[in-house]
């Protein structure tokens, strides 16, 4: 008894991370087979949960949408992730996310017996900060995450950081967050190729309902590829800076840092980054830490003498 309960939990665990499970696929992640995924099948319905049924070599199943579904259990470990993500989430750059989850939490103390409701109140001790930055609207991020996991083609409009407006149709692949914004990972069709998006720079995004086979996201690691078309985006003033470090340290030292080192001998390398705000621009080359010789463009250089001027007269 004690197996079979485990497992409809397993079950209903799996029915509930993604849209449809394939009947084999089920099977073989719970090590079962047909006849018995279909009894728990029956047992899941049985206590309220509406799963559905495909028959067919294309056949599966999957929970209705929409439908009320009863509450699961928590184990410690999932209870405790589950507080910490809501009392962190104000610092994920989502507008209007505060409240939402202050509200969560406090329904989620409420059902919590009382020991974890204990460990769950110490999170408070959890503190957040926010930039006042860009905040990305909730419901843009949940439409475009729901394509992402459908595999479902969206539509929207799109401005750039010059401001210039367009409209994008894509195939959404992942959602990704740095820091306080979030990125759209897409193939965009017009333009063949991949694209990341600023999500604080959508607006109505709208599922076309027409399915798309996922392709392969650069170097597996859709994280990873939103960071490297970061690093080696352009801006207005494109800065070209020889660090007299070797490459292999410059790396170690500020690989997240924008940009794109280049080796030039064993005791140096190049640096090419670029920036909107050139001021700013001069500041980041100030906190590498490591000394450097900047080559252009010429707004960089009268920056970097004027900051010059201003440090030997603060002495």
């Amino acid at each position: 008894m004690l197996e079979t309960s485990s497992r409809l939990l397993d079950l209903l665990a799996l029915l509930q991370s993604r849209p449809f499970w394939p009947g084999p696929e089920l099977c073989e992640r719970l090590g079962v087979g047909p006849r018995t995924v279909r009894r728990d099948v029956e047992r899941l319905r049985r206590l309220g949960y509406p799963v559905e049924a495909r028959r067919g070599p294309a056949g599966g199943y999957r929970l209705a949408p929409g439908a009320e579904i009863p509450p699961l259990l928590l184990d410690d470990e999932e209870a405790i992730a589950i507080a910490l993500g809501l009392r962190t989430a104000a610092r994920a750059g989502v507008a209007g996310i505060e409240d939402s989850s202050a509200r969560a939490l406090a329904k989620l103390e409420q059902v919590l017996p009382a020991n974890l409701r204990h460990r769950v109140e110490a999170l408070s001790a959890v503190a957040t900060t926010s930039s006042g930055g860009p905040r990305s609207d909730p419901e843009t991020l949940a439409t475009l995450g729901a394509a992402c996991r459908g595999r479902e083609r969206v539509r929207f409009g799109y401005r750039d950081r010059a401001g210039e407006e367009s409209r994008r149709e894509v195939e959404p692949h992942a959602l990704v967050n740095d820091r306080t914004r979030w990125y759209l990972l897409a193939w965009d069709r017009a333009r063949g190729d991949w694209r990341t998006f600023r999500v604080d720079r959508i607006t109505d995004p709208t599922p076309l309902g027409a399915r798309f086979e996922p392709r392969p996201i650069p170097g597996d690691d859709a994280a990873a590829a939103v960071t490297a078309s970061l690093r080696s985006a352009t801006y207005r003033y494109r800065a070209r800076v020889t660090l007299k470090v070797p490459a292999e340290e410059a790396e170690r030292r500020f690989a997240a840092s924008w940009g794109t080192i280049t080796p030039i001998d064993e005791a140096s390398c190049e640096y090419a980054t670029s920036d909107d705000d050139v001021g700013w621009l001069a500041l980041r080359l100030l906190m590498l830490g490591v000394d450097f010789a900047a080559h252009e463009p010429p707004e960089l250089l009268a920056e970097l003498e004027r900051l010059e001027r201003r440090l030997c007269a603060a002495r």
